[in-house]
């Protein structure tokens, strides 16, 4: 079996072994194994380290059946030689403050509200856990996320230390183990004493600082999002980022800017309003002047028309206006957009012809689709032919 140099210091940068396989797993991936390694595999909900073996990038790290895959770019042609493993640091020490952080936090729930954490993700951006419960309060999240930068500042040591079960049975564990064999557990002194295979800081004031930064109800659990160490500053970067372009734009200041959106978002929603009104208003306007336009076919007033790029709603209201205005016409009406056509067919009160059948008729001729009912049929289709033949198509259909 691979020795594991990330259980032994997990400060390693760098180390020296040898390969002892090398194979393509069944999608084709090349890897290797070697007879020890600082790279960290998936797994505990932290992910794999990174870097390089050599001069060929280790891409992922996976321990399967018993065996730590180092999955590489390209197969080395030298099996025999030493090889120089060097460790992605920037992403290993990140992988660790959080790691390290969703313990902190995880106690802190546990000791302050006894929330106990269900499951635990380590992502690129943010880390969540699960909490067993179905609410949390803004004072609630607010007293955990304190106590958890207590603990931080504390400078409390974190001590991963190998176990029997029968030592491991002497300690106040936050949760049931999932292992009955090479137990180990990650121990704060006095705070938190849990089974753990993850990298750590030795110290929890390398966590640097932790910050919470949302959560949800998801069925009957809560998931709470956070961010520790470095990823703080990252955050805190990238809204200051955004609040600074924004403040010139909402001619406020920060402290300001809820007041000057919802302001903002007020305004906006009242010019929607009025301009939604002014179109309505104008389709009215456009749809009495469609009825003065009819043209008398058999005992019914036909309106119809050609537009370009009018949307299928707009066609629907002016089949409608036409059609209430007018108990006896029948507008057929017709939108040439671009390679498509849009067709609206709509009866008054006093016509017993059926729309539903009309458009049936009409929509093959151009492979469109469509529906509605006897009263009312609209759908599109190619543009197989003008929109004007087609209205030509329906007026034929009419007599």
């Amino acid at each position: 079996m691979t020795h594991k140099l990330y259980y032994e210091d997990s400060y390693m940068k760098s180390f020296s072994a040898k390969i002892t396989k090398q194979a393509q797993d069944e999608t084709g991936q090349w890897f290797v194994t070697l007879d020890q390694t600082a790279f960290y595999p998936t797994g505990g909900g932290q992910p794999h380290d990174t870097g390089t073996l050599n001069d060929t990038n280790v891409s992922n790290v996976e321990e399967i059946d018993g065996e730590i895959r180092h999955y590489i770019d390209s197969p080395f042609e030298n099996l025999d030689s030493e090889i120089r493993g060097v460790i992605d640091w920037s992403r290993r020490f990140d992988h660790m403050q959080q790691h390290a952080g969703q313990h902190i936090l995880s106690a802190a729930f546990e000791e302050l509200l006894d929330f106990q954490t269900i499951s635990f993700h380590l992502g690129t951006e943010v880390l969540t856990i699960d909490l067993e419960t179905e609410q949390l309060t803004e004072e609630q999240a607010r007293k955990a996320e304190e106590r958890a930068n207590e603990i931080i500042l504390e400078n409390r040591p974190i001590q991963p230390t190998w176990v029997s079960p029968e030592e491991a049975a002497n300690y106040p564990l936050r949760k049931q183990l999932s292992v009955t064999e090479d137990i180990r557990l990650v121990i704060i002194p006095d705070y938190d004493y849990n089974g753990c295979g993850g990298t750590h800081p030795s110290t929890t004031s390398q966590v640097g600082s932790l910050k919470i930064l949302d959560w949800e109800r998801q069925k009957k659990k809560t998931r709470v999002q956070f961010v520790c160490g470095n990823r703080v500053l990252t955050q805190l970067g990238q809204k200051q980022k955004v609040l600074k372009a924004l403040s010139p734009l909402l001619n406020a200041p920060e402290g300001d800017m809820v007041s000057a959106t919802q302001k903002l978002l007020i305004a906006a929603k009242e010019k929607d309003k009025a301009l939604e009104e002014a179109k309505e208003a104008l389709l009215k306007y456009e749809a009495m002047e469609l009825l003065q336009s009819g043209t008398q076919l058999n005992e019914q007033t036909v309106i119809s028309n050609v537009f370009q790029n009018r949307t299928i709603q707009e066609l629907q209201k002016l089949g409608r206006i036409i059609t209430a205005e007018g108990p006896n016409c029948v507008a057929i009406l017709v939108s040439e957009n671009d390679d498509k056509l849009q067709l609206v067919c709509a009866r008054g009160g006093n016509v017993s012809i059926s729309m539903k059948k009309l458009i049936g008729e009409l929509l093959p001729q151009i492979n469109g689709k469509g529906g509605g009912n006897d009263s009312f049929a609209q759908g599109g289709g190619e543009a197989k032919i003008l929109g004007q033949e087609l209205l030509d198509r329906a007026l034929k259909l009419l007599c």
